[in-house]
């Protein structure tokens, strides 16, 4: 072990003697912080995925960069035979090599660290998921230093090594890709996909080590270790002799195996989830639900053996949540997989369950052929079934399972009521909102303008009233009133203007509701929210293409307190809002709020996208956008308060009534999450918020001013290079000084060899 630390001291003692590595770190840290910045910043992405996402393509061109003079230069030179004459043997000098190059590689990534800092801190982003993203990211190194050690072992030329390493390090990348995949087909595709770097380094990079990635990389890692190793032994052994077709033979069977060890890993389980919130990990709720089951559940995954690479990794995903579940269920869930693709009672099974084959590309007899497949789960408890037909996506597959689950556990749903009228429009002009609603709770709706005898707090558990535009009459505001301080709950969802769309011009709305709100402690302000820091970037035709402008009529907010309807949730897009005061704190606790930048327009002014020019009448500063009210909170604190708020059922007030229009949900999803959140505080069924809540959507990066913004983006992009720069030169010009205080001027120094880097 004493050697092979020698040899890495060695190794990268040799990095800093030289000015080409300080040039490779001073490219690596400007072009990726450069293109990483790029795509945060204008996107205020609380996160700094993109550069993660950016680094394997980095490293295929950096790290051969690094690795070629390792044993090609020493070769070349003649030192290696020096170094192999020493009471060393390949392995030391292989292992020894590749910790010298990898503490190299390490050292040039952690000038990354203060922008990804800075964007988790800036953001309260999760810094679990940082440090995964820098765990993947030494994973990834150490493999890229491994194939470059193994080219750099086989020539003697550092531009053959460099050529043949990045063209190894993009060969992992590029069989991943589904252009790839699609051409190699069938079982060469999957294992392709399986060999490739990108899901693996993917994963990794959103905060789980997943005990099948760590194996890639150390597999993977190790094989070209020992091939480089194996190379410094084969120049030992004579080519005609039986001991190097042995090395032959030795060598394909370390290829084979490790191909065959990944091949099979994909049945290991096992992984770490460093996310904050356990993202990714069954949430508490979700375990308690399938322990208690009262009869065994069964969930049937129907699914193709052939389907495209990127359907089979979120296989894995689904296998895994499902996996988790059954193993959670004290043996109350069982999950069976089933191919229906040649048995025609599955595929009619499949069918009752309103599970049908999907269209995709496979390849054929060296052409691409356009078949069907499933993908599909159903669920099946108590003599009832749910389904998700087409799986697409896995971030809120434990919530729609669990859902499910619950809703057939249940012996009765709340029923919730859907207020419509005076110009607050029908259910059914929201086909995404019903769903989600009659997937949960027992719906029906209700007329303003008729008979509200059925708005009772025995029959109703929550109302929904979702942007009136019209005056509602006093009879109906005193039957909600009622409704309310008797026990009941609503969510309420207003807008102070609408926008007429060919002129941009903001119409005033009044709809009746400010007294019933002032007297549950809430003052509904005129005006429109605006924020000039967070907020949608909205996309104008420039010169032929697109450019993303800032919209500050349109907020992106963020929660203003730690409420269970916010639980878990990071921002929360609002369009042409209204703002609010709380009158009453002891029972009203805001819920979005935007940054200080935020302010309050007269919606005299036009609402247009364009520059936002400040106006005199314009009110500044952070505005509360959204309420909840809890007659039961704080009981002790109710002097000053209102009586009326002071008794009754449950509030949530926002400012927007625009959230969930069907056009918006598509886009921010989120809107919809916190909606149905809302909905199970109101009913006092929080069951499922914890697992609903599980949203992977990054938080928004904001700034406090202008200038911060532009001293984090030049002081990223241009100072840490400059700082590479600054040291390195400082200790390259101290070589001569260093070297006289180590070898004085009357002591003989010995033989001068060449550094290996």
């Amino acid at each position: 072990m004493k050697t092979i630390w020698v040899i890495a001291r060695r190794e990268l003692r040799g990095f800093f003697d030289h000015p080409t590595a300080y040039v490779l770190i001073i490219v690596f840290l400007f072009l990726g912080l450069f293109l990483a910045l790029s795509t945060i910043l204008p996107q205020q992405l609380g996160t700094f995925r993109p550069f993660f996402d950016l680094l394997p393509w980095l490293f295929a061109f950096f790290v051969p960069a690094i690795t070629m003079r390792s044993l090609a230069e020493e070769r070349r030179r003649g030192t290696l035979e020096w170094l192999m004459a020493q009471p060393v043997d390949e392995r030391a000098v292989v292992v020894g090599k590749f910790l010298g190059d990898w503490i190299f590689v390490l050292i040039g990534l952690s000038g990354t660290l203060p922008a990804s800092i800075g964007v988790t801190a800036l953001a309260s982003a999760d810094p679990g998921i940082l440090v995964a993203q820098y765990l993947g990211a030494a994973f990834l190194g150490a493999q890229s230093v491994a194939i470059g050690l193994w080219a750099s072992s086989i020539t003697r030329h550092q531009i053959t090594s460099f050529i043949l390493a990045a063209s190894v390090n993009l060969a992992v990348l590029l069989i991943g890709l589904p252009i790839v995949t699609l051409g190699l087909g069938g079982t060469m595709g999957s294992i392709a996909a399986l060999l490739s770097v990108l899901p693996h380094f993917t994963n990794v990079a959103r905060g789980v080590v997943d005990l099948r990635d760590v194996l890639y990389f150390a597999s993977t890692a190790g094989l070209f270790l020992v091939l480089a190793g194996l190379s410094l032994l084969g120049e030992r052994l004579s080519r005609t002799r039986g001991a190097y077709r042995r090395l032959k033979l030795g060598v394909a069977i370390v290829v084979g195996g490790v191909v065959v060890l990944n091949v099979l890993g994909g049945f290991l389980h096992g992984r770490l989830d460093l996310t904050r919130d356990r993202l990714y990990t069954l949430s508490r709720e979700t375990r308690s639900l399938v322990r208690g089951l009262q009869d065994v559940a069964q969930v049937r995954v129907y699914v193709s053996r052939e389907l495209p690479p990127e359907q089979q990794r979120l296989e894995r995903d689904v296998m895994d949540v499902l996996t988790d579940m059954q193993g959670a269920s004290n043996g109350n869930l069982r999950v069976l997989v089933v191919d229906p693709e040649n048995d025609v009672s599955a595929q009619d099974e499949a069918a009752s369950l309103g599970i049908f084959p999907d269209t995709f590309n496979v390849r054929r007899s060296n052409q691409v052929e356009i078949t069907r497949g499933w993908f599909g789960v159903g669920v099946l408890y108590a003599g009832q079934q749910r389904s998700i037909p087409l799986i697409q996506e896995t971030d809120d597959l434990e919530y729609r399972l669990v859902s499910d689950l619950a809703a057939m556990a249940s012996v009765s749903r709340p029923r919730v009521a859907f207020l419509y009228g005076f110009g607050a429009p029908a259910l059914s002009l929201r086909p995404t909102l019903s769903r989600a609603l009659t997937d949960r709770y027992n719906v029906s709706s209700i007329d303003l303008n008729g008979n509200l005898a059925g708005l009772t707090p025995d029959s109703v558990r929550a109302a929904i009233l979702i942007g009136p535009t019209q005056p509602i009459d006093s009879q109906a505001v005193a039957r909600l009133s009622a409704y309310i301080d008797g026990g009941g709950s609503a969510l309420i969802m207003l807008q102070n203007v609408s926008v007429v769309q060919q002129s941009q011009t903001p119409i005033p709305i009044y709809s009746g509701l400010g007294p019933f709100l002032a007297s549950h402690g809430i003052a509904l302000l005129p005006g429109i929210v605006f924020d000039t820091l967070s907020n949608y970037r909205w996309p104008v035709a420039s010169q032929g293409s697109y450019v993303k402008v800032p919209y500050p009529l349109w907020p992106i907010v963020s929660p203003a307190s730690d409420h269970e309807v916010t639980r878990g949730l990071t921002n929360y897009t609002m369009s042409w809002a209204a703002p609010f005061a709380i009158r009453d704190a002891a029972h009203v606790v805001p819920l979005w709020k935007t940054t200080d930048a935020g302010g309050i327009r007269s919606p005299s002014f036009p609402v247009a996208v364009g520059p936002f020019d400040p106006q005199p009448s314009d009110v500044h500063g952070p505005q509360i956008v959204a309420v909840a009210v809890d007659p039961g909170a704080h009981a002790g604190r109710q002097s000053g308060s209102s009586r009326a708020s002071a008794a009754g059922g449950r509030l949530v007030v926002v400012g927007s009534a625009y959230g969930l229009d069907e056009n918006f949900v598509k886009y921010f999803p989120q809107d919809l999450v916190f909606a149905g959140n809302a909905l199970d505080w109101l009913v006092r069924d929080e069951t499922l918020i914890g697992i609903r809540s599980k949203h992977r959507t990054p938080p928004r990066l904001t700034f406090d001013s202008v200038t911060g913004l532009e001293l984090f983006t030049w002081g990223n992009q241009l100072l840490i290079p400059l700082l590479a720069a600054f040291l390195g030169a400082v200790y390259i010009a101290g070589r001569g000084r260093r070297a006289r205080l180590r070898w004085p001027d009357d002591a003989e120094p010995p033989p001068r060899t060449e550094s290996a880097a």
